[in-house]
C-alpha cells in the first residue's frame, strides 16, 4: 500500500472518525477539530476514578467552584506567607479535601451524578468538623503527650473512618483494603507466629497514635500534598490553560512527522513534553491522544498498537523532570534530600525510557514499512516557536529556581506568578492587535481581555483544587500505613523476610521488588504504591549495597511501569477507549512497547554513575552510551526486526548482549557490542529473513 493510499484511510473503528482532508495542516486547529469528535470526558471518567465526579447547577456549583477556589487561594497564601505549624497545615488541606470528595463523588457508581444525597452533605460536613477539631485543639493537642481523651478518641475513630470512605470513593477500594488490612495488623499483631509478629495494641492507642501525631493520618505523606504537591497540580493547571498542551503537539508535529512512522514518535514527543507538567499518566493519555491515537490510525497502524505508543509514552511523564509525579516529592522527604536532587538524578533514566520507547516505534514501523507525513502537512519549527515559545518560559523559570537551591514550594509559587504575568502579556498584546485589526479602541480591548483572563485565572484555581484530591486522599489514607510501620516495627521485619528469601542475591531481591510493584499496581496509584514499597522493599535493596537513591528510583520506576501492565493497565486502557481496540491487547503491546525501558532501573541499581552518583562525567557518558546500546539491543529483540526480520536464534543473541550491558565492567561491554556486532554481520550476510515473519510483517 503507497504512503497516499494509507493517509486516506478512515479506519471504522476510528476514536470519532478521524476524517482530515488531504491538504490540512497537522496543528492546534486539527487537533481542536479531532477532539471535538471525541468524548473526552467519558473515557476519562471509565478509567479514572478522580474524573468521574458530581456536576451540579445552581447554588450547588457556586458553592464547589467557591470551596475549589478557597482551596488553591488558602495554599497560594500560605506559600507567599509561609505554612502553619505541621498539624494545622495538613489538617486544613485535608479538610477541604474530605469536604470537596464528599461533595463530588458518590458512593455508588450508578448513584446520580446531578443531586447531592443527604448523606454525603452531612459526610462533607463531618469531615470538615473532624479537622477542624485538629486545628482548634492544637496546643492542647501538642502540648499533652498523654493517651487520647474520650472526646479525642470518637473524632480520630470518625476521622480515619471518613478517610477509609473518600479513598474509597475517588481513588478505588484496593487501596482502602490495604490500608484496613495494616490498622487491623497493629491490633491483632498478637496472633501472628514467627518474625512478623509483634505484642498488639489497643484501640484507643492506635486511634491516637493515626489522629493525634504526626505520624499517622497526618504524617508525612499528607504533608508533602500539603505543600509542594498541591502548588505543582496548580501550577500545571494554570499551564494547561495558557495552551501549552497544543504548543507541545504542534512542536512534536514540526520535529518528528516527517519521520519514519512518524505519527507514532509524534505521540512519543508530545507525551514526553506534555510529561514535564502532568503527573497523571491516563490524564496525559487522554490529552494526547485524543489526536495522536486516530493520527497514527490514519496511516496504517492497528488501533491496539496505536493505543499502547500512546499509553508507553504518557507513563513516562511521571518520571520526566523537572514536576514529575506526587511520588516523587515523597521520596524527597523519604531520604531528606532536595528535590532538585532527585530531578536531576532522575533525568538521564526518564531520557533513556523515552529512548527505549522510540526505538520500539522506529524499529515498529520500519517492519511494516510505514512512512512519515508529507512535509507540506506539517507545521514549520520556527513558526510554532515563534507563535508558542513564550509559554516554555514558566518551566524555564521552574527549572533555574529548582537549580538556584530555591524550595519546591516557592518555586512552584513563583512559577505560577510567572505564568499568570505572561499569560496577560502576551493576551494584551493580542489585544492590541486585535483592536488595530478591528478598529475598536486599545482601552475596550484590554478591559475586554483582562476579564477573560480573570477567568482564565479562577477556573484554572478551580480545576487545580479538583485535580489534587485524588492524590490528597491516596496520601491520607497510605499515612495509615506509615503509621502501622513506626508503630510495630513492621518495616524492619519486612526488609529482613526479604533478604531471607532472595538469600542475599541482588538479582533476586531486585526482581521480587519488580514483581511486587507489579502485584501493587493492579489497584494502588503509583504515590501509594511507592510509599508501601519504600517502607518494605527499599531497605532490602540498600542492605545489598545499591545506594538508597537508586533503591527508591527503583521502586518509583516500577510503580509506574504498573500502569502499563494488565489486568488493571489504567493508562493503556483509557488509550484502548480512544483506539477503539482492545483493552488487554493494548495494555500487553505498552508492556512490550516499554519492555526495553525495564532495563534502565536494573542498570541504574548496578551503575548508579547513571543516576550521576559517585561518577565523573566522562564515567557517566561511558555508561549513558552502553545504556543506550544495550536498549537498542533489547528493542531489536523486542520487536524482531533490525535490517531484517530475525531469526529467534538472532533474537537471543541480542537480549544476551542487553544483558550483559546492563552488568558494570569492561569485559562485560565488550561481550554485549561483540555480540550485537555478530548479529548486524549475520543480517548483512544472510538478507532473507524467517519466512513466516515476513508474511507477518507484510499482514501488518
Amino acid at each position: 500500500m503507497s504512503h497516499k493510499e494509507r493517509m486516506r484511510i478512515i479506519d471504522k473503528e476510528g476514536a470519532g472518525g478521524f476524517a482530515l482532508e488531504e491538504g490540512t495542516v497537522l496543528d492546534s486547529a486539527a487537533v481542536e477539530k479531532v477532539q471535538e469528535t471525541v468524548d473526552v470526558s467519558e473515557i476519562v471518567a471509565k478509567y479514572d476514578k478522580e474524573s468521574s465526579y458530581r456536576t451540579f447547577a445552581g447554588w450547588l456549583e457556586l458553592l464547589v467552584k467557591v470551596i475549589c477556589i478557597a482551596f488553591s487561594a488558602f495554599h497560594l497564601y500560605t506559600a507567599a506567607m509561609g505554612a502553619y505549624p505541621p498539624q494545622i497545615q495538613r489538617a486544613a488541606h485535608l479538610g477541604f479535601v474530605l469536604v470537596l470528595i464528599y461533595l463530588l463523588y458518590p458512593a455508588r457508581a450508578t448513584a446520580s451524578k446531578h443531586k447531592l444525597a443527604w448523606y454525603d452533605a452531612l459526610l462533607a460536613l463531618a469531615g470538615g468538623t473532624v479537622c477542624a477539631y485538629i486545628i482548634w485543639n492544637y496546643d492542647v493537642i501538642v502540648l499533652d503527650a498523654g493517651p487520647p481523651t474520650e472526646m479525642d478518641f470518637w473524632f480520630g475513630c470518625a476521622a480515619i473512618l471518613l478517610v477509609l470512605e473518600a479513598t474509597r470513593r475517588i481513588v478505588g477500594l484496593p487501596i482502602t483494603l490495604v490500608a484496613v488490612v495494616f490498622l487491623l495488623y497493629a491490633k491483632f499483631g498478637n496472633l501472628i507466629p514467627g518474625m512478623l509478629g509483634h505484642r498488639g495494641f489497643s484501640i484507643e492507642r492506635i486511634v491516637g497514635h493515626m489522629y493525634l501525631t504526626t505520624e499517622g493520618l497526618f504524617g508525612m505523606p499528607l504533608g508533602v500534598s500539603a505543600s509542594f504537591v498541591f502548588l505543582f497540580i496548580l501550577f500545571g493547571a494554570f499551564l494547561h490553560s495558557t495552551g501549552l498542551g497544543k504548543f507541545f503537539i504542534d512542536l512534536a508535529l514540526a520535529a518528528a512527522g516527517r519521520y519514519v512512522g512518524g505519527p507514532a514518535k509524534v505521540a512519543v514527543l508530545a507525551s514526553g513534553f506534555f510529561g514535564t507538567i502532568s503527573g497523571s499518566s491516563v490524564a496525559n493519555t487522554v490529552s494526547t491522544g485524543t489526536f495522536t491515537i486516530p493520527l497514527m490510525k490514519s496511516v496504517g497502524y492497528r488501533g491496539a498498537f496505536a493505543g499502547a505508543v500512546e499509553a508507553a509514552s504518557s507513563t513516562g511523564g511521571q518520571i520526566m523532570p523537572p514536576i514529575m509525579g506526587a511520588a516523587a516529592f515523597i521520596m524527597a522527604q523519604f531520604l531528606g534530600m532536595g528535590y532538585a536532587e532527585i530531578a536531576k538524578a532522575a533525568l538521564i533514566p526518564a531520557l533513556l525510557y523515552y529512548l527505549a520507547v522510540g526505538f520500539m516505534v522506529h524499529m515498529e514501523a520500519k517492519r511494516l514499512g510505514l512512512v512519515g507525513i508529507p512535509r507540506e502537512r506539517l507545521p514549520r519549527t520556527w513558526l510554532v516557536l515563534r507563535q508558542g515559545g513564550y509559554l516554555l518560559i514558566p518551566i524555564l523559570v521552574l527549572i533555574w529556581l529548582l537549580m538556584q537551591g530555591y524550595t519546591p514550594l516557592k518555586s512552584a509559587y513563583y512559577c505560577i506568578i510567572t505564568t499568570v504575568l505572561i499569560s496577560l502579556l502576551a493576551n494584551n498584546i493580542k489585544a492590541v492587535a486585535g483592536a488595530s485589526a478591528s478598529n475598536i479602541s486599545e482601552t475596550r480591548a484590554f478591559i475586554e481581555c483582562n476579564k477573560l483572563a480573570f477567568k482564565d485565572i479562577l477556573l484554572a484555581m478551580e480545576n487545580g483544587g479538583r485535580l489534587a484530591l485524588g492524590v490528597a486522599a491516596a496520601c491520607a489514607c497510605t499515612g495509615f500505613v506509615i503509621g502501622v510501620v513506626s508503630l510495630t516495627g513492621l518495616g524492619l521485619k519486612l526488609a529482613n523476610a526479604i533478604l531471607t528469601l532472595s538469600a542475599g542475591n541482588l538479582a533476586l531481591t531486585l526482581v521480587l521488588t519488580m514483581l511486587a510493584s507489579i502485584v501493587l499496581g493492579m489497584g494502588l496509584p503509583t504515590t501509594a504504591k511507592y510509599i508501601v514499597l519504600a517502607t518494605i522493599a527499599a531497605p532490602a535493596i540498600t542492605q545489598l549495597g545499591v545506594p538508597v537513591l537508586a533503591a527508591h528510583l527503583f521502586i518509583l520506576y516500577f510503580g509506574i511501569l504498573a500502569d502499563l501492565t494488565p489486568p488493571v493497565a489504567l493508562a493503556a486502557y483509557a488509550a484502548a477507549g480512544i483506539a477503539r481496540s482492545e483493552p488487554n491487547a493494548t495494555g500487553f503491546m505498552a508492556v512490550k512497547l516499554a519492555f526495553a525501558g525495564f532495563l534502565i532501573p536494573y542498570i541504574f541499581c548496578y551503575n548508579p554513575g547513571l543516576l550521576m552518583i559517585g561518577a565523573s562525567n566522562m564515567e557517566v557518558l561511558f555508561i549513558v552510551l552502553t545504556a543506550g546500546v544495550g536498549i537498542a539491543s533489547l528493542s531489536f529483540a523486542s520487536v524482531g526486526y533490525w535490517l531484517r526480520d530475525l531469526f529467534i536464534w538472532e533474537r537471543l543473541l541480542l537480549v544476551a548482549a542487553a544483558i550483559t550491558l546492563i552488568t558494570p565492567g569492561l569485559i562485560t561491554d565488550i561481550v554485549g557490542i561483540s555480540l550485537m556486532a555478530v548479529t548486524f554481520a549475520l543480517q548483512r550476510v544472510f538478507k532473507a529473513g524467517p519466512p513466516r515473519a515476513r508474511k507477518v510483517a507484510e499482514a501488518g
